[in-house]
Formats: C-alpha cells, sequence, structure tokens
C-alpha cells in the first residue's frame, strides 16, 4: 500500500473516532447477558443497514448445528439467540473475502454495589471507557465497523466480499460463530479483535465446561453421623481435579507455544449448589467447573480422564462408592487452536498483512502472544479452513469489576485493522 493512502486511512480514523466512541457507548448501554442480547443486536442490524449492507438477522437452531464439529452441548434452547451478519459485496470482486467477527454477548455483572458506577451506564475516565462488555469486546465490535466506515470516509470500499458478524454465545459455548459457518459464510480470512491488548494470538487454549452432580443421604442435623453430606462429598473431589490440572501443567504435557507458561491450563469451580435445609443434611449438590486443554489435547481423552478422576475420588467416600456422580456437559466444549500452526500460504499472507499494518499505525513490530482463554478463532482455524486473526485493544478488568477499555488503544486498532482490510481485500471507490 502506497504511503499516501495509508496516512488517508489514519486520518480518516481520526476524523471518525469521537462518533466511533459515541456508539461504543451507546452499544455497551444494551445489557446483552445470556439471553438479553436482542435489543444490542437489533441496533448493530440497523448501524449495517444504515451502511449500506445486506443484514442477516436470524434465531439460532440447535438442530441446524448439532452435528457439527465444534458444537458445544447446551442446557435449555436457543429462544431469543440471534446472530447479525451485515454483507459487503464489491463490484469488482478482485480482492481476498474477510470475516469481521466479534461476539456481543457479555458476561453478567455481578453484585451492583461492587461496582464503581453502574455496569450498563458506560463512561468516560481518564482515557478509558468503562462498563460491561466495553472491552469484552464491544470495542472490538466499533473498531471493525468504523474501520469500513474510515474507508468510506475516502470515498473507497473493500474490492471483495466482507462479512461483519455480531453473534451471540461466545461467552459459552461459541455456537453462534459456529451457526455462521452453517449459513455459508466463509472467506479467506477472519479478523476477531478480542482485547489482547494489540498483539497477535498465536494459540488459545480449548475449555470443557462440566457439572458433577452428587448425592447425599439427609438426616437431621442432630443425626449427621447417619447420613452422607452431598456438599461435603465435594471437597475431596475438587482436591483430585486439581491433582489432574497439575499433571495437566507439567513440562512434558505443555503444547510448545506454552512451554514457558507454568500454569495455563486452569481449572475452575465456578458454582456450586446444594442442600436444601440449614438443619438439614444436605442430599444433593451440583459443581459447575471449567477445565482447560492444550491445543492438539485430545477432548474425548479429556473428558474420559476427567471423569474418571471423579469416579476414583468418589470411590474413596463410603456413600459416594456405592452412589457415583453423575457427570453432565453443558456449554464450553471447545478445542484448542494454534494460527501458529497454519503454514499455509494464506496465513503466511493474513499475518504479514496485519504485520505491516501494525507497524503502520504503531511504528512498532506486532508483538504475539499465546494465550491462556479461548476465542471464537477456532472455529475458523479448525473447522473452516481459514486462518483467525485474533488482535484487539488493551483492556482491564474483563470478567470483573469496572471492566473498561483504553481509548487511545481502540483507535491504534481501528486504524490497524482499516489498513488490514485495505491491504487483504483490495479498495475501488464507491
Amino acid at each position: 500500500m502506497d504511503q499516501e493512502l495509508s496516512t488517508r486511512i489514519l486520518s480518516a480514523v481520526d476524523d471518525l473516532f469521537d462518533r466511533e466512541i459515541e456508539f461504543l457507548t451507546e452499544l455497551t448501554s444494551h445489557p446483552s447477558t445470556r439471553g438479553q442480547e436482542q435489543s444490542a443486536q437489533a441496533f448493530m442490524a440497523s448501524a449495517l443497514t444504515e451502511r449500506g449492507m445486506e443484514v442477516d438477522q436470524w434465531q439460532i437452531d440447535a438442530a441446524d448445528i448439532r452435528d457439527m464439529p465444534g458444537f458445544s452441548p447446551i442446557l435449555g434452547d436457543y429462544e431469543d439467540a440471534q446472530n447479525v451478519v451485515g454483507t459487503h459485496r464489491p463490484r469488482t470482486a478482485k480482492g481476498r473475502s474477510l470475516i469481521l467477527n466479534g461476539h456481543i454477548d457479555v458476561v453478567p455483572a455481578g453484585p451492583l454495589d461492587m461496582w464503581d458506577r453502574p455496569p450498563f451506564e458506560p463512561h468516560v475516565a481518564n482515557g478509558w471507557l468503562y462498563g460491561r462488555g466495553a472491552g469484552d469486546m464491544k470495542a472490538g465490535l466499533a473498531s471493525n465497523l468504523f474501520a469500513l466506515d474510515a474507508l468510506r470516509h475516502i470515498g473507497l470500499a473493500p474490492a471483495a466480499d466482507v462479512y461483519f458478524q455480531s453473534v451471540v454465545e461466545e461467552e459459552c459455548t461459541g455456537n453462534g460463530a459456529l451457526a455462521c459457518l452453517a449459513r455459508g459464510y466463509k472467506a479467506d480470512a477472519a479478523l476477531i479483535p478480542e482485547p489482547f491488548e494489540e498483539k497477535l494470538v498465536t494459540s488459545q487454549i480449548g475449555v470443557i465446561w462440566f457439572q458433577v452432580h452428587l448425592k447425599g443421604l439427609p438426616t437431621h442435623v442432630a443425626y449427621a453421623g447417619q447420613g452422607a453430606n452431598a456438599i461435603e462429598a465435594a471437597i475431596p473431589l475438587i482436591a483430585a481435579l486439581h491433582e489432574m490440572e497439575h499433571r495437566w501443567n507439567a513440562a512434558e504435557n505443555r503444547h510448545p507455544d506454552f512451554a514457558h507458561h507454568q500454569h495455563a491450563l486452569n481449572l475452575n469451580v465456578g458454582k456450586i449448589q446444594g442442600g436444601d435445609w440449614t438443619s438439614s443434611v444436605p442430599a444433593w449438590s451440583v459443581l459447575d467447573l471449567r477445565m482447560a486443554i492444550f491445543p492438539g489435547q485430545d477432548i474425548k481423552a479429556a473428558k474420559t480422564e476427567i471423569e474418571q478422576v471423579i469416579y476414583d475420588a468418589a470411590r474413596g467416600n463410603e456413600f459416594l462408592k456405592n452412589s457415583l456422580p453423575e457427570v453432565v456437559y453443558h456449554g464450553f466444549l471447545a478445542e484448542g487452536y494454534a494460527l501458529s500452526e497454519d503454514t499455509s500460504p494464506t496465513a503466511t499472507a493474513a499475518i504479514g498483512a496485519l504485520d505491516r499494518a501494525h507497524l503502520a499505525t504503531t511504528g512498532e513490530t506486532l508483538d504475539r502472544a499465546a494465550i491462556t482463554a479461548t476465542t471464537d478463532a477456532r472455529f475458523f482455524g479448525l473447522y473452516a479452513d481459514t486462518p483467525a486473526l485474533v488482535y484487539g485493544p488493551r483492556a482491564e478488568a474483563i470478567h470483573g469489576f469496572n471492566e473498561r477499555v483504553e481509548l487511545e488503544s481502540i483507535r491504534r486498532i481501528t486504524q490497524s485493522t482499516a489498513l488490514f482490510i485495505a491491504d487483504w481485500c483490495g479498495v475501488e471507490t464507491l
């Protein structure tokens, strides 16, 4: 790309940046937790329509994706789970096609009194925009959209098909992105601006969500020795799973991209429920757990080992050995993905284009990072033969209190994205 065009694109992002932050503020104000994404998706659909894109808004049907690789099991149905895709069609179709993907769903805010300001009343302070989902990842949706706007601002458009995806379910299954594949949306590359500090993600772990259902023997607490406490019985099971976690993180078991990461795979006891009455020995408990796996780690073998660890620990309990726990999978059943292992010419070209865009924007080479989280990149990289570049702004306290995203980082990501689109897709005049 010539210097004159690069300068024009960078300046266009600057010209529109106040509007971008206004857009992000409005988008963040929609409390789009799981099952409540409809207003935010309507807002996105309207924005895409205003820009002249073909807009496809549909409710996900689990039957359409249940048998596809990468499907994660769900509890309940997908009532009101809607995806939105805006399609740009060029006149000339001379460039390479691109998916700009982002997720609209956000995690719950938690106790509101632990936030400095209400989580869905976003505000700007000291160069940061605060609010639940501002960083993870509505800033990325805004940067994707305003990168396209920047080209339009100077009379240009991508010279290839571009699919702008606003998906649900990223925070719990990824089935929203999978539904886009099922609907036929495919491209030469995908860009996902998740908030990983302006670095290119080379590898991401996989994630398994599972529940452990325990049964006890209820009795009045005065005769507790005659019962079996289903909550306390969970303690040795959790300890055994942590021992497994330690084994999986051993140096000899690590993926090469995580060779120097001492503890990339984390077990999390995310939720526990149980019992019915304070003075009754609890007859039941349910644990919700999350465990990570490395790229290339066989997910079926991982599930088998998880179950074996749970059953072996249960057999050490006098009651549970005759009433073994039930393991239920619900949510993430996600493989790890390593872009670093994609040596195809397409991946090499896409990474090179992003390298150039980042350098032109920041004056610095693009850093790489292996992350201990999962993203929707796996669907494109593992199941659609599409290199997926995860590259987004700097954010803090994602999934925590006072979540925030740095404004100048958003500007840089938007500029890099606009340059990347122009390089990868080519441009044509409007």
